[in-house]
């Protein structure tokens, strides 16, 4: 290995491995020119002391850093990803996965019926079906029994546009831009690891140390 070999790291902010024994290139990308070196640097173990069981870890850079260069004092390493990352460690998928579509069943049926009732205040909140009504009278003089063209046309209205904003009818797209359900849900993830990456900052070093 050469005196001025250098080897880039790039490291996302969420990373989701299934063991808990970590290996650099489960969660990094590793580059360097000397391949002997890039692909020792791969199976190298990253420190898991602090691991116990399914969950979120915050991790820096410096957890690795230590690891490449006892391996290689004399490397350089040049960071191009997070300083501080998330490690997801999660349960390896087993069995028939019977739990996990009851689960999912469940999640359906409450986000159906939830979703169902926020539409229902909102109409009541707003008095929706008193507009109806006085609309209908308006225009065809007579008085609205609360099943009338308007409202079947504003329930279907409610459910096609639903179904057409969140692209449930393209099977196949022609871009690759995310629906706003998955972008809310990255916003939501990011700002996940954003807290846990902060409250770990803010953690005392002795209680940090302990843990």
């Amino acid at each position: 290995m050469a005196a001025t070999d250098t080897l880039y790291l790039k490291i996302d902010k969420n990373v989701r491995v299934t063991d808990d024994k970590v290996f650099l290139g489960d969660i990094a990308q590793i580059f360097c020119q000397e391949k002997p070196v890039e692909s020792k640097v791969k199976t190298l173990r990253l420190p898991t002391e602090r691991i116990h069981g399914p969950g979120r870890y915050v991790y820096s850079v410096l957890d690795v850093f230590p690891v490449i260069l006892q391996e290689y004092p004399k490397l350089e390493i040049n960071n191009l990803g997070e300083t501080d990352f998330i490690l997801t460690l999660e349960k390896s998928p087993s069995g028939s996965g019977v739990w996990s579509r009851i689960k999912t069943a469940l999640l359906c049926f409450l986000s159906f019926f939830g979703a169902a009732i926020s539409i229902m205040a909102f109409n009541t909140d707003v008095g929706l079906t008193d507009l109806f009504g006085k609309l209908y009278e308006m225009f065809t003089g007579k008085a609205s029994n609360g099943f009338t063209l308007l409202e079947i046309s504003y329930s279907i209205g409610v459910g096609l546009g639903i179904l057409i904003f969140f692209h449930h009818f393209a099977r196949k797209r022609d871009h690759a831009d995310p629906t706003p359900l998955q972008v809310q849900m990255r916003v939501y993830e990011e700002d996940v690891d954003k807290t846990l990456i902060e409250s770990e900052e803010r953690m005392p070093k002795s209680q940090e140390a302990a843990t």
